[in-house]
């Protein structure tokens, strides 16, 4: 049997394609090598604290804009399938999500095949076939690869394959009394594990070539958050640990024991040091494992082939009908927004499902109809911006999309922009919505009051603004021709009469003049 669509992983993007999927009625099978949904789950974080929050309060009872604060859950009408459920606790412990993830699955109904690890994928005229590990055979016309990250990422250091691993060390403090440590990899695994050993290693030293980025001051959420970093107070106040920029060398095991490091620092005047440490640990990152595809259909790999490379269709770039979701769509916007993390693929997810719709079921994307007004469209971008979820989350990468032909305006809801750029909604008039920070908005410490900014509510220096705040674009046929900023709000309250509706109704009214004189225009030439 062939299916129409072939899923490998039921992790939580595998379950939001699949719930998706099977509310709209089409043919699928999800294949997950584990026991449970989610099985990167029952290992990561290593220390079983998640760093996803889960703000049940928020003083809302609007189940929408509630979605920005829970980073959790997953997308679905069903009021009883939020996180906030299951846990109260602001950074969650993974178990808990693992408990979610596993009744999401039975609520939905989505079709998963437990204990089927796939061994190898290929492709032949009649689609995609996978092999499981008994010797089963799964074919469909498309394949959705929804593994996540699944392999350690090693980079190339001599002797790296002598230290210890983030997905194998122990994770008990009392295993590292007064011994000297080095960890590789400044991330959040990093930090994690330099945090866990605080209490009971002598020495922690935390080494990378490049600085701690700081989501705070990136907005990142991938780089080091607040709740990994209390290690950096024990460095700064000189507690005998310390965070050190520069390059490992090589890492030899010394015979007494313990290893010898080669250092190379970024900034000393001393530029290489060996140092003895009882342990090394790399924290390095993960990638994709790309070692079941064959030479049929394995997709072009990009980023020290940690990720395969995506077209703004989430579809690979070198193999026709082979998609991805989930983490592995950070490609598209790596380092610089959400889609690696449960909180922003799941509109990722949502996307892509449309776009499937879209190619393979003559389904458009779904549109609400209004009237091709200044005071219509005006009030449609105000009110989505002050409740949205995907456009918060999915910051500069996720638009609504306003197209305008003749006297009516279509609302389609989180559009990618890249692929209305490339014509994903055909051609035309159109205004793109996102939420968006300022150029240079990582490039100045958040917390220096010294630094000037612009105030918020101030309409006139819009377009100066650092912090969140609306955008809104003029395409024609692909191409931007005039661009709005909205003024930036402390409480990301976009409704005032004078600051935001009143200038943006009159953007709005331009460029719907705009758009009748180019259709004039088309017309005259057409003539």
């Amino acid at each position: 049997m062939t299916h129409d669509y072939l899923i490998i992983g039921a992790g939580p993007a595998g379950l939001q394609l699949g719930a998706l999927l099977e509310r709209d009625g089409h043919d699928y099978v999800v294949l997950e090598a584990g026991t449970a949904p989610g099985t990167f789950f029952g290992s990561y974080p290593r220390h079983r604290q998640l760093i996803s929050i889960n703000k049940v309060y928020t003083g809302s009872e609007d189940p929408e804009f509630n979605l920005r604060m829970d980073w959790n859950s997953l997308l679905s009408d069903d009021p009883g399938l939020l996180f906030g459920r299951y846990s109260q606790r602001y950074f969650p412990a993974a178990d808990d999500l693992l408990r979610y993830l596993a009744d999401f699955a039975t609520a939905t109904g989505v079709r998963v095949h437990y204990r089927t690890r796939v061994v190898r994928i290929g492709r032949d005229g009649d689609g995609f076939h996978a092999l499981d590990a008994d010797g089963r055979t799964w074919r469909g016309r498309r394949l959705v690869v929804a593994t996540g990250v699944s392999q350690m990422y090693v980079p190339a250091i001599d002797g790296i394959e002598t230290a210890e691993r983030y997905d194998t060390v122990s994770v008990d403090p009392a295993d590292f009394v007064n011994q000297r440590v080095m960890i590789i990899g400044k991330g959040n695994s990093g930090f994690e594990t330099a945090d866990a050993l605080m209490e009971t290693a002598a020495v922690v030293h935390v080494a990378g070539p490049r600085s701690v980025r700081f989501a705070w001051q990136s907005h990142y959420v991938g780089h080091l958050r607040a709740v990994n970093n209390n290690f950096l107070d024990t460095y700064q106040l000189k507690s005998q640990n310390a965070v050190l920029d520069g390059t490992v060398e090589s890492i030899k095991r010394r015979p007494e024991g313990g290893y010898l490091v080669r250092f190379r620092y970024a900034r000393t005047v001393e530029a290489i040091r060996e140092i003895r440490y009882d342990r090394v640990i790399a924290c390095t990152g993960f990638r994709f494992d790309a070692s079941i595809f064959d030479e049929s259909c394995r997709p072009r790999l990009v980023i020290n082939d940690r990720f395969p490379e995506q077209s703004p269709a989430y579809e690979s770039t070198s193999v026709p009908d082979l998609y991805f979701a989930g983490t592995l769509t950070q490609q598209r916007d790596f380092k610089k927004s959400t889609s690696g993390f449960i909180h922003g693929f799941r509109y990722g997810v949502r996307a892509l499902h449309r776009i499937l719709n879209s190619r393979y079921h003559g389904a458009g994307w779904p549109a609400t109809e209004l009237e091709a007004t200044p005071e219509a469209i005006t009030d449609a971008i105000v009110t989505r911006i002050n409740r949205s979820s995907a456009l918060w989350q999915q910051f500069g990468v996720l638009g609504d999309v306003l197209a305008v032909r003749g006297g009516t305006a279509y609302h389609h809801e989180e559009v990618p922009v890249a692929y209305l750029a490339e014509g994903g909604l055909g051609g035309g008039s159109a205004l793109a919505v996102t939420l968006e920070y300022g150029a240079d908005h990582d490039a100045v410490d958040p917390f220096d009051v010294s630094v000037p900014r612009v105030a918020e509510n101030d309409a006139h220096a819009a377009h100066r603004a650092t912090y969140l705040h609306p955008v809104v674009r003029h395409y024609r046929d692909g191409q931007v021709v005039a661009v709005h900023h909205m003024a930036e709000n402390l409480e990301n309250e976009w409704n005032l009469p004078t600051v935001h509706q009143q200038p943006l109704a009159v953007f709005v009214k331009e460029c719907l003049a705009e758009g009748d004189a180019a259709q004039g225009r088309a017309g005259d030439d057409g003539s």
